[in-house]
């Protein structure tokens, strides 16, 4: 793919999540290859019909989630989106969460997603919103932030 389709081909991909619901996952699947690799903090999946599953899942376990695309970038080997992801967790006393991530994409020679990889902070922007987990996880990032 040349770089103006890759830019292309993100802007359709990063449209598709930004007017994702339930009832629209089927304009994702027809987006993805086959083989398609999604990864996050909490999944490793391959493979069409698991990375639809980690997204109902998250629709069930969501109240309203939304992800704006903040700026898009094509590179030389992949392209990247920084996003906001928010919502309440229903099992969570609907705990309203806010998460700004990169994701890397690549895409095949088709201009299908290949991969779909994730890259945002678990312990402070999830873990950490928690009574027990967020005053341990600050207390155990003490250890690595220098002496003043």
């Amino acid at each position: 793919m040349t770089a103006m389709d890759s830019k292309t081909t993100l802007a359709a991909y990063a449209a598709c999540f930004e007017a994702l619901t339930p009832d629209r996952l089927e304009t994702l699947s027809v987006l993805l290859s086959d083989e398609v690799r999604f990864r996050d903090p909490f999944s490793d999946v391959q493979g069409r019909q698991a990375v639809l599953g980690i997204f109902r899942h998250m629709f069930e376990a969501m109240e309203e989630p939304v992800f704006k695309v903040l700026d898009q970038a094509v590179g030389k080997q992949a392209c990247y989106l920084k996003w906001r992801f928010s919502g309440r967790i229903k099992g969570a006393g609907r705990r309203e969460i806010e998460i700004t991530g990169m994701s890397e994409v690549t895409f095949d020679e088709k201009g299908l997603v290949a991969s779909h990889i994730d890259h945002w902070d678990a312990a402070s922007q999830v873990f950490g919103l928690f009574p027990v987990l967020g005053p341990l996880l600050r207390w155990l990032g003490r250890g690595f932030t220098p002496a003043k």
